[in-house]
């Protein structure tokens, strides 16, 4: 696995070997190994699977609360989508913003969210499927959004009128966000 940093260091871009020929091609998606070698230790224990039928659909700012907060390794197996990262970290100097890189069936690019970050994705093709690994497993109790057009946080998504969840339409702004995530406390 290649690896690149993003805007935000701790959020990781990764872009898989891929091994083709005239039958198709081949990559290893995860290894343990890869990102241990990288001094990146996550134990995955959930892998979840995401489809959206329509370009413009918007899923985010999504994370959990600690002491259920989730790392995510994010990637497109099917259409293309825009990725989003933010830090929400308070006394973190990058608290607040943003990194976006597009996954997409063709680039087979990841995208590693580590803890402390929320997370949410803006399908650029219809029929997207998106498939993430998580670090713990899903805890509907911690489960909390943030607005994805919070005017603080400002990510340049490319659209005015996304198609929304109820849950992202009523989502809070940052400021009003319960997130309990300190820049420097072990997660």
């Amino acid at each position: 696995m290649g690896d690149i940093q993003s805007e935000l260091k701790e959020v990781i871009v990764f872009s898989p070997r891929v091994f083709g020929d005239s039958r198709g091609w081949f990559m290893e998606s995860w290894s343990k190994r890869d990102l241990e070698a990288l001094g990146l230790n996550y134990e995955f224990v959930q892998d979840n699977h995401s489809f959206s039928a329509q370009k413009g659909t918007l899923r985010g700012l999504h994370f959990q609360m600690n002491p259920h907060a989730q790392a995510k390794l994010v990637r497109c197996a099917r259409g293309a989508i825009l990725d989003v990262a933010v830090d929400i970290r308070k006394g973190s100097d990058n608290f607040g913003r943003w990194t976006a890189v597009e996954l997409s069936a063709e680039n087979k690019k990841q995208l590693l969210i580590p803890r402390g970050f929320a997370h949410g994705f803006l399908t650029l093709t219809d029929d997207a499927e998106i498939l993430y690994k998580a670090d713990q497993y899903y805890f509907p109790e911690a489960d909390r959004s943030i607005a994805w057009n919070d005017p603080i946080i400002n990510v340049l998504w490319g659209i005015d009128d996304p198609i929304l969840s109820r849950k992202d339409q009523d989502a809070p702004l940052l400021a009003d966000s319960d997130a309990n995530f300190i820049f420097g406390e072990s997660l």
